[in-house]
């Protein structure tokens, strides 16, 4: 294993972050309470793709009390589709959805004891802005007209890095444990067969890779990545057991796991 010297990560160490508070009404995904256990950063639905408001505001109170970092998880308004569905949004009216999702966040955070302390997009809108240069400025522009002291969560070498910088919003690379790489470094399409990664074993090997700088895509070739955070999504099946074997294997390797905020 490498040295952290080596990781490409901040020398605090590397944050791991997991979607919740994406139960609504009387259906229930993932178990936020318990994942807390393991993560660092929490993506908290925000209504539009997944979440009511009683939901959101109990899992900011579970993620308070567990000492988890809450971000907004913003999405496009899709609850039908899970935010899985692209949608062609005029820019100024995904800027005003995106403003209008940290913004409910922001108040049901704060009535539950703690505050929304970074932005990662979901879904359809985070694959979309990789290449949308129109939708990953209409994001951008949003985060730093609510409050531009908020970092994003993105893929590297993203058209929504690129927005985010010139915006002058801290931009975070993020890398994910459960999801098949392509050789271009972006993720598998969910359609596509492979998409989702379920063996616990290959996926420790994935994060490990991960924290040395690098990912094996699904051709098998070696891809270059410097991650500062890394995502175990909690809807997948499994997710609990999941985040619990990969904090373990990443504090075996010497490497701490805190927020980067």
């Amino acid at each position: 294993m490498a040295s952290i010297d080596r990781l490409g990560i901040d020398r605090l160490g590397i944050d791991l972050n997991s979607d919740v508070g994406e139960s609504f009404g009387n259906w229930t995904f993932g178990d936020d309470a318990a994942i807390f256990a393991s993560v660092s950063s929490a993506n908290v639905a925000c209504g539009f793709h997944a979440g009511d408001p009683s939901g959101i505001r109990a899992t900011c109170r579970a993620a308070a009390a567990a000492g988890v970092t809450v971000g907004a998880h913003p999405g496009y308004r899709d609850l039908a589709g899970f935010g899985r569905r692209f949608m062609d949004v005029a820019p100024n009216e995904l800027t005003d959805d995106v403003v209008y999702q940290i913004g409910a966040l922001r108040g049901l955070a704060q009535a539950a004891g703690t505050e929304v302390r970074y932005v990662k997009p979901h879904g359809a809108l985070y694959n979309t802005i990789v290449h949308h240069a129109e939708q990953a400025k209409a994001v951008a522009r949003a985060v730093a007209e609510v409050d531009p002291a908020l970092p994003i969560l993105v893929l590297p070498n993203s058209e929504i890095e690129r927005a985010a910088r010139a915006a002058g919003l801290r931009t975070v690379a993020e890398a994910f444990a459960d999801r098949a790489y392509s050789p271009d470094g972006t993720l598998v399409s969910r359609r596509e067969p492979g998409s989702v990664l379920h063996d616990l074993d290959a996926i420790v090997e994935h994060v490990l890779r991960l924290l040395d700088g690098e990912v094996r895509a699904i051709d098998g070739s070696v891809v270059p990545i410097a991650a500062e955070s890394i995502c175990v999504h909690g809807d997948t099946a499994g997710a609990v057991a999941m985040a619990a074997r990969i904090r373990e294997a990443i504090t075996a390797a010497g490497v701490p796991i805190a927020s980067f905020v």
